[in-house]
């Protein structure tokens, strides 16, 4: 049989990022405008950087698609339209759009337009992209919250419609990006492009209770003429929920206010019960080990996340995926080396996500809320080459005696730095962060290539 290669999905946050992907794999990029995108924050992408974008990828044949997934607000559908032509004009290879009412109006106004489905819209079964296939949409996002055979029937019951998957980066706590947390904790709207990723706050926990006349959750103690005992006896009495076998839980309808480490004093509420606190810190999705039975479903493009994340991180998951895609379509068995490689970005932990179902608590890392580097650490660029030294803009420290990987499209290596100089030629035994540049020996093809430090 015969494998179709699915297309390389990769984010772009800025045109150097775009290239980046391009030059280690990737077959197409994903962009999009601050007002109308989930990324509001952290994106150089303005009309002209767009155009520009548009034009760099159809000159080395490769496709860019413009992100314009909020869920619209009345203010935002008012100028959407005027705010979308010149970027149609561009002609981008196409828009991914979540909102029905957003879609419908870029459908009829211009209806060659081609409409990729956000994951943001939540597609989790074949009547629903059976449903936007006859609105005109050409692929579907589908949900992160599928099986892989959740996936395999879809594709059975919809053959000749596109279909993308995720298969890495940062999961979120709520269906595909429909959470709360940073609108109630901060006012910033995640579905208007300004999550503050809330989820992943560390958070102290006090005992509370209601207090019956006010409905107010008060901390234990805080005030001393009110017996909270008394009052979760009462509040106890008038609760029925159960679990499984009829009997009322015991932490069933508790309430715990929480206080983030960076807010000392701020109490807020929240409700516990039977299946917990709800304030969760998903591990990063990794699925580079299904990338083989992706291929054999005919899933039509893999999608990678993190528009924010760093020139790095999109070199590094590109090659990757890259190899894995080209090893499963030639045959070859999967290389569990590609799993060491993406240990070399910080991360969260990895989960396979809902693609495998695993208890829950494999979904959740319970220790930080902050990526930990595991294997390397992203310290340079290399920006220029002559007469075998190359010019580094370093990223982050490293000295004389580091093992470096040089990450280049066409293959890495790792070396020994034994020597290295300032621009002045003077030798140097330690390169600080940013911004300073130094120069050491490297052999083979550098231009371009991105160095870590093995830890």
């Amino acid at each position: 049989m015969t494998l179709k290669a699915p297309e390389l999905l990769l984010p772009a946050g800025s045109l150097d990022k775009m290239r980046a992907a391009y030059d280690f794999g990737a077959d197409a990029v994903y962009a999009g405008q601050p007002r109308y995108s989930l990324r509001a924050r952290n994106n150089e992408f303005r009309l002209e950087q767009i155009a520009q974008g548009i034009e760099e990828a159809h000159a080395r044949g490769k496709k860019f698609f413009v992100t314009s997934n909020l869920i619209a607000h009345n203010d935002k559908v008012r100028t959407y339209l005027r705010d979308i032509e010149p970027v149609i004009d561009c002609k981008p290879d196409a828009f991914i759009m979540a909102d029905p009412g957003l879609i419908m109006m870029v459908k009829e106004k211009w209806p060659e337009t081609e409409i990729h489905l956000s994951v943001q819209a939540n597609t989790t079964n074949y009547a629903t992209v059976k449903f936007w296939q006859k609105a005109g949409v050409s692929r579907i996002i589908l949900s992160r919250e599928l099986s892989l055979d959740e996936i395999e029937k879809i594709r059975q019951e919809c053959p000749d419609m596109e279909l993308e998957v995720f298969v890495h980066g940062a999961l979120c706590i709520a269906y595909s990006g429909r959470c709360l947390l940073s609108g109630y904790f901060n006012r910033r709207d995640p579905n208007q492009g300004t999550c503050t990723n809330a989820c992943r706050w560390e958070y102290k926990t006090h005992d509370a209770a209601v207090d019956p006349n006010t409905g107010e959750a008060l901390a234990t103690g805080m005030d001393k003429g009110f017996n909270f005992e008394q009052a979760r006896e009462e509040a106890d009495s008038q609760f029925t929920s159960t679990c499984g076998s009829g009997a009322r839980h015991p932490k069933a309808d508790q309430v715990y206010l929480i206080e983030e480490v960076g807010r000392p004093g701020e109490l807020m509420p929240i409700m516990e019960d039977e299946h917990g606190t709800y304030i969760m810190n998903s591990k990063d999705l990794r699925a580079v080990e299904h990338v083989e039975r992706l291929v054999k479903i005919g899933v039509d493009s893999l999608k990678i996340e993190g528009r924010t994340k760093s020139l790095y991180y999109v070199a590094r998951t590109a090659q990757v995926y890259r190899r894995a895609i080209d090893d499963a379509v030639a045959g070859r068995p999967f290389n569990p080396h590609l799993i060491t490689e993406l240990e070399g970005l910080a991360n969260r932990g990895y989960t396979g996500g809902l693609l495998e179902r695993r208890p829950a608590n494999d979904y959740q890392n319970y220790e930080t809320g902050n990526s930990v580097l595991q294997r390397a650490h992203f310290v340079g660029e290399v920006r220029g080459y002559e007469n075998g030294m190359a010019e580094v803009e370093t990223k982050n420290r490293f000295q004389v005696g580091d093992t470096l990987e040089i990450i280049h499209p066409q293959g890495n290596r790792q070396v020994k730095l034994e020597t290295m100089f300032n621009l002045d030629g003077a030798p140097v035994q330690v390169a600080q962060g940013s911004p300073v540049r130094v120069r050491i020996p490297l052999e083979g093809p550098v231009e371009g290539a991105l160095i870590a430090r093995l830890l």
